[in-house]
Formats: C-alpha cells, structure tokens, sequence
C-alpha cells in the first residue's frame, strides 16, 4: 500500500540583541520548507492482545452493573477457555473465540464481525452467560464442577 506523507520543516532564528547576535536575524522571517515523499511501509495495526480484550470486557460488565468479583469470575473462566484470544479454536469441537462459542456460528446474532472482533465476542459471551448461569461467578461454578459451561 503505498502511502504519501507530507514534511514541513520549520527553522527558525530567535535574536540575541542583548548578548551581540546580528540585530537583521530577528527581522528574518523563519525558513520553512514542504516536501513530499511515498513509502510502502504498511501503518501499524492495532493487535488484539488478552490485557486489550479484559479491558473490553471489564467495561461490559461495568455496563451491566456487575461487581468486579463478577469480572474475576469471568477472567478466571475465559482465561481456561480460550485465553482471551479471539481466534482461539478447539479443533476437536470446534469452539471458537474468547468464549468458546459452540457452534461457533452463534455467536452471529451479535453482530458480522464475530469472527474477527473480541468486542463482538466478549458481547456474545455475556449475554450467554446472563441468560444460562445468571452471572459470570455462577458460569465459573458451573466451570469447576464440570470443566464446561
């Protein structure tokens, strides 16, 4: 992808009457510069790391009025499915994404992008366990006593 960019260059001279400088350099207007240049370098893009995705799902559950137990709950339960990684797939069952959605195609009623966006997922996923578990401590409980919710 090629990309233009523009450069300005500003310089500028400040008068030192008091300590000799030439009186004409604050007279000078500053000397300023444009030019422009391509690059094929690609612009960085923003990468989905686990802190990124708590903290998506920390202000979910702050939005549905849940306390921060609810979210150590909900950490310790997605960080055993899935570690927080959007993308995470059980190749056995074919759970995906931060919740482990089975079928993964489920998680489609929360929006286009659930295969690519942890916000879309983390949106799913609570939803999910607000209507089976009631909260995510009950969705934890249910985890430890059978290795699934």
């Amino acid at each position: 992808m090629d990309s233009k960019r523009a450069l300005v260059t500003v310089t500028a001279f400040t008068a030192f009457t008091a300590i000799g400088a030439p009186a004409a350099w604050a007279e000078r207007p500053p000397v300023v510069r444009f030019g422009t240049w391509t690059t094929k370098a690609q612009p960085k893009v923003a990468v989905a790391t686990p802190n990124r995705n708590k903290r998506i799902a920390l202000g979910q559950v702050v939005q549905r009025s849940w306390n921060l137990q609810e979210f150590r709950c909900l950490d310790n339960l997605w960080t055993r499915e899935s570690n927080w990684n959007h993308h995470a797939l059980n190749r056995s069952s074919g759970a995906y994404g931060i919740p482990q959605a089975l079928p993964a195609g489920k998680m489609r009623g929360a929006g286009r992008d659930w295969k690519s966006n942890p916000e879309t997922q983390i949106r799913w996923g609570l939803s999910y366990i607000k209507g089976r578990y009631g909260r995510p401590c009950g969705a934890w409980g249910h985890w430890r006593s059978h290795n699934w919710y």
